[in-house]
Order: structure tokens, then sequence, then C-alpha cells
């Protein structure tokens, strides 16, 4: 029950940490640390949530591949709302 609670405490410090980043605004290319903090809670969910540092190599692949490729999803959503005028 350890490691649950901790993944879940690590996620919200790090939601806190891009909120506060975005409402503070502390320097002009702050979407750059957005970006790496994003990606520490994808790779937390990754490696803590869904056990798949315990998974053989296929799976690790898989599962980097359908994570890399919902990302490719939502870049296309955002581009195809922020391109309408």
């Amino acid at each position: 029950m350890r490691e649950p609670v901790l993944t879940a405490c690590a996620l919200l410090a790090l939601l806190a940490v891009n909120v506060g980043l975005g409402a503070a605004l502390p320097f002009p290319h702050v979407w750059i640390v957005e970006l790496v903090v994003a990606g520490a809670m994808v790779a937390t969910i990754l490696l803590v949530s869904m056990e798949v540092r315990h998974e053989p190599p296929l799976v690790k692949l898989f599962a980097g591949i359908g994570f890399f490729w919902v990302g490719i999803l939502f870049a296309m959503t955002l581009v195809d709302y922020l391109s309408r005028g």
C-alpha cells in the first residue's frame, strides 16, 4: 500500500509544480519546464502505476509506443483546434 500512496503524492506534487509555474509565469520560456514536468509525470505513470519496469522488453516497447501514439493524437487535436479561426 505504500507504493501507490507515494506515487499519488509524487504525481500531485508534480501537478502542483506545473500549476504553480503556469499561474506565476516566472520567465518567458516556462513552457519548456512544464513539458519536462509533464514528461516526468508520464514516466511515473508508465514505470510505477502500469508496472512496466517488471515486464519483458517487448511489453516495455509497446507501452512506450502506445504513450507516444497518444501524444501524437493529442498534438493533432491541439493543432486542429488552434488552426481553426
